[in-house]
């Protein structure tokens, strides 16, 4: 019997501010039914842990957070992968990256294969060096300064003026509009994801994403543009419609290969009547929704599978304008052995929960 191809996935929240590793994992057993999936957590309460449908897990182990570093997260995967054996790995989360980058010569040399860009690209993408990477290559985008001191960042606001987005190097996003807020903000960033913290200009548009599949040569394997309908509080998409924007496009293939990227990605642009499209943001990952054009004939997740196994067979369509999703909630059910099981020991063998019968009154 051939074993079955497992791979390790994480960022499996799929609460009200979403990780794209549920939807990989959809995305991957809509082609590979039966694919054996390691769950790779930072906290036993990530919603995704529990569930019981095609995204789920069959074994989970939590991580050290990034901040520990790389050479305790080498230790924790050479752990796991001695139990498991899995020979990919997809991560899914900005803030790892850069550990993964640091270990990954050592996970191959025990099989494991990746598919991760060089930390040159990363770096030149990050949140604080995108401003300088637009200018040098005469794209668009808003004002964007960085600071190590909430003086600092002050003082870029008030050379930007009010209202200013005050943002972290990795996640969080606040609209300020004085100083005291900014500081405010600023403390509350710095303390979770460290610095520097950002100050970017705010304007207001259309909010469109493109997501897409790049290889070593940083040509664009297959895509999908939509414009956001609905978003979260935190401006997550939580609906969107394709759309067909030549100049979308173009800006979008542009980018990627002046970044010389490798690897699934995300970009964030913003529309304003009578302006071009102003980059926003890069993110070095699918995104949340990326299940969506898996569905209507573009399975990025599935492709990238299959180029780390060596054989891409997957055709990735363009997708329809017009092609929407809107995004909805469920309770997943499960019990709370799992959870203290999780907890205690730091990993937990999971799998489809078996249905109970129906009991008729």
């Amino acid at each position: 019997m051939t074993a079955p191809i497992t791979v390790a996935v994480t960022g499996l929240h799929r609460g009200d501010n979403p990780q794209p590793g549920a939807s990989v994992i959809r995305s991957m057993r809509r082609v590979y039914p039966n694919l054996r999936v390691i769950g790779l957590s930072y906290d036993p309460l990530e919603s995704g842990l529990y569930s019981h449908n095609i995204d789920h897990v069959d074994s989970i182990y939590l991580l050290p957070f990034p901040m520990k570093g790389p050479e305790v997260l080498l230790d924790r995967m050479l752990y796991i992968h001695k139990k498991e054996k899995f020979g990919f790995l997809v991560p899914c989360l900005d803030s790892e990256l850069s550990n993964f980058l640091t270990i990954y010569p050592q996970l191959q040399k025990l099989g494991v294969s990746a598919l991760l860009p060089s930390r040159q690209a990363l770096e030149l993408r990050s949140k604080e060096s995108l401003a300088t990477f637009s200018l040098k290559n005469s794209i668009p985008g808003p004002k964007t300064l960085a600071a190590n001191d909430v003086a600092s960042l002050a003082r870029y606001a008030a050379e930007i003026g009010y209202p200013v987005y005050v943002k972290g190097k990795f996640y969080e996003a606040f609209l300020v509009y004085s100083q005291v807020d900014l500081a405010e903000k600023f403390d509350e960033i710095a303390r979770v994801w460290g610095t520097p913290i950002l100050v970017q200009e705010a304007l207001f548009g259309d909010e469109f994403d493109f997501v897409g599949l790049a290889d070593d040569n940083s040509d664009i394997l297959g895509f999908c543009a939509i414009r956001k309908l609905l978003r979260t509080s935190n401006g997550k998409g939580f609906g969107g419609v394709v759309v067909n924007d030549p100049h979308l496009e173009a800006t979008a293939k542009t980018i990627i290969k002046r970044l010389g990227w490798r690897g699934p990605f995300e970009i964030e642009f913003l529309k304003m009547p009578r302006h071009p499209h102003l980059l926003f943001e890069i993110n070095p990952r699918f995104p949340a929704w990326v299940d969506f054009p898996a569905q209507i004939g573009c399975n990025l997740p599935a492709c990238l599978l299959e180029m780390l196994l060596g054989k891409v067979k997957t055709k990735l369509a363009r997708c329809d304008a017009g092609q929407m999703f809107v995004r909805h909630s469920l309770d997943l059910v499960a019990d709370i052995a799992e959870l203290a099981k999780l907890s205690s020991d730091g990993e937990y063998a999971a799998g489809p929960l078996t249905p109970k019968p129906e009991v008729i009154a």
